[in-house]
This record gives structure tokens, sequence and C-alpha cells, in this order.
């Protein structure tokens, strides 16, 4: 959830803007309407840094295969059903 703090609302309580960091994502602080900074928690960053580095890992395992996997996974190219919403 990015909420949205006009730059003074943020100033006046910024104990609070931290806080909601912390607990609900990141948050954004605008001046004349514009965002001109986001506030995100520490702790998301390093997780964020943490899922990277094992994506990057199992990148590098699945490349080094010895194995050709290119037919393993066949792309449907069939057209999409039509579904009737009303």
């Amino acid at each position: 959830m990015d909420a949205s703090w006009p730059l003074q609302k943020a100033k006046n309580q910024f104990s609070q803007v931290v806080e909601r960091a912390m607990t609900e994502g990141p948050q954004t602080v605008t001046r004349h309407g514009k965002p001109v900074v986001v506030v995100s928690a520490v702790a998301g960053k390093q997780k964020a840094k943490r899922r990277r580095a094992k994506a990057r890992r199992l990148l590098a395992l699945l490349r080094s295969c010895p194995v050709d996997l290119t037919g393993v996974v066949r792309r449907d190219r069939s057209v999409a059903r039509r579904i009737d919403l009303e």
C-alpha cells in the first residue's frame, strides 16, 4: 500500500510516516502535488536484495544445466476462448 503525504504533513507527522513505511510499505511524500521522495523501510530493501540474490543464483544454476530444456515447455498458440461476462 503506497500512501501519499503532502510535505508539510509528512514533516509534522514524520514518526507516523516512518511507522507506516515499516508496517504498510513505501510512503510517498509530495510537494505541490508531485511525488518527490519515497520513505521505505530498510528491512524491506534487505529482503528484496536477498530475493534478487536467490533469483540470480537460480538463474545461474538453470543456465549451467547441461540438458537442452527448450523442448520441455511448449507455448499454446491457440486463440483464447471468449467468455460472456453478462
